[in-house]
Order: C-alpha cells, then sequence, then structure tokens
C-alpha cells in the first residue's frame, strides 16, 4: 500500500533486527505500512513477538551475537535492516577484551552474515535494499565508547563495498545515521549520566548527551523509519554507498 509519497512496497520481504522495540519496531512498522512482509528478529522473543502481531508480521528470536550459529541459517529478503546494537561505556585501558570482541560481532560481523545470505536472492530478483542503522558515531568519535565507534565506522565501509559490488544488480547499500534517538538504551544511559554527574535528566540531555547538537531534542525512532523507508523507495534507487545522516547539526560544527 503506498504512503503519502505514493511508495508501495507491496510483496516484498524486509528483516529488520534489533525489531522488538525503539528504532528497530519503529521500521517494521513502517514498513508494514507500505506493505511489506515484516520478519522482525531480536534476542527478546516476547517483544518480538508483540511487534509482528502488531504489524502483522512474524518473529523470530534470534542471538546475533553467536555468529558462528548465525553463519548457517538462511535467509531471504527484499530489505535488509541491520539495527541490532548496544552501548557499553568504558576507558579502553579497561574495556575488557570479551565485551569488544562480543560487540563487534553483534553490530558488525553479524551484519556482513547478514548481507552474504540475502544478496544471492537480491541478485536473482534484481532487487534489493540494504540498510544499515550506523549513528553519528560512524562519522564522529566519542571517549569511553570504542568498541561502539569501531563497529558503526566499520559499518559505513562495509555498506560500501557492497553497494560498489550490488550497483550493476539493482541492489543498493546505505547507512542511517541518527544522533542520540529517543530508544531504551539512549533512556537508560540518560539515567546513568544524571547519576555520574549529579545533574537532573533534562541538564543531561542538553549539557552532555546534546552538547554538541545544534537541535536540542532527541530524534524520535519515528524519523529514523523515515529514512529507512526513503531509502527504500523508488526516488531512491540512485541512492547508494553513503549516508544519510539525522543529527541534528552535530557534524555540521
Amino acid at each position: 500500500m503506498p504512503d503519502e509519497s505514493g511508495t508501495d512496497l507491496s510483496g516484498r520481504r524486509a528483516v529488520v533486527t534489533g525489531a522488538a522495540s525503539g528504532i528497530g519496531a519503529a521500521v517494521a512498522t513502517r514498513l508494514a505500512g507500505l506493505g511489506v512482509h515484516v520478519v522482525v528478529c531480536d534476542i527478546d522473543g516476547e517483544g518480538a513477538a508483540r511487534t509482528a502481531r502488531r504489524i502483522g508480521g512474524e518473529a523470530l528470536t534470534i542471538d546475533l551475537s553467536r555468529t558462528e550459529e548465525l553463519a548457517a541459517v538462511e535467509f531471504d529478503a527484499d530489505i535488509l535492516v541491520n539495527n541490532a546494537g548496544i552501548q557499553h561505556v568504558a576507558p579502553v585501558e579497561q574495556f575488557e577484551p570479551d565485551r569488544f570482541a562480543f560487540m563487534l560481532r553483534l553490530m558488525l560481523e553479524a551484519p556482513f552474515l547478514l548481507t552474504r545470505a540475502v544478496l544471492p536472492g537480491m541478485y536473482e530478483r534484481g532487487w534489493g535494499r540494504i540498510i544499515h542503522v550506523s549513528s553519528i558515531h560512524g562519522l564522529r568519535a566519542s571517549a569511553y565508547k570504542s568498541a561502539y565507534v569501531s563497529a558503526k565506522h566499520g559499518l559505513l565501509g562495509l555498506s560500501k563495498v557492497i553497494a560498489l559490488e550490488g550497483a550493476a544488480k539493482g541492489v543498493t547499500s546505505n547507512c542511517v545515521c541518527p544522533g542520540y534517538v529517543r530508544t531504551p538504551l539512549v533512556e537508560h544511559q540518560l539515567a546513568d549520566q544524571a547519576a555520574a554527574h549529579g545533574l537532573g535528566t533534562d541538564e543531561v540531555l542538553s549539557e552532555v548527551l546534546l552538547a554538541k547538537s545544534a537541535v536540542k531534542r532527541l530524534i524520535e525512532p519515528g524519523e529514523v523509519a523515515g529514512a529507512v523507508a526513503y531509502l527504500c523507495s523508488p526516488e531512491a534507487s540512485a541512492v547508494t554507498g553513503t549516508e544519510l545522516v539525522l543529527d541534528g547539526g552535530w557534524s555540521a560544527a
């Protein structure tokens, strides 16, 4: 069914990771509204099932960090949205190597394996959209976020390679790079930062999280979902190998 722009993706199949809540759930909802059959993937099986029931999709409970098992799973999709991710904050010298490796498996190796799985079908059909939810931290660094920043920077590089390989076969690959989004992950950071700095959550938002942003508000999950929908639309068929940045002006300074 078409949206206001006339985009109609009826008959398409999407795999969206980390879709039990937050950005992933918003993306799944937006794509379902365009007629897409969405496979809602998340380690939170109950949350994935709730999202899937609400949008008329299907749920898949999966631990994307178990990459040795993920490599053997078969996926077929016209649209892949690599969104799953977590945050961990610690100085480099105190960052546990196992935690670092886990985060790179989840946020960089898993997107590679999922892309590797869906590309043959996309190539055969001559159409595919691969969208990686990166972050402003794919373009800029912040202290104490070595694993997250490394993974998100790597995701941009992976996306560019996929774009170059898939261009002649009807497949585009792009990253969406939001600043701080109103998600459970960020809400948790607000509480932690407020306790650490002895500030109220509103002060943490304006003086810590959004200190580098010209627009002093959190981005809404629906805004990120809108960017994903655009990248799936006919108007974006020549958009590939690039980043759609929703950072409130952070990277302009």
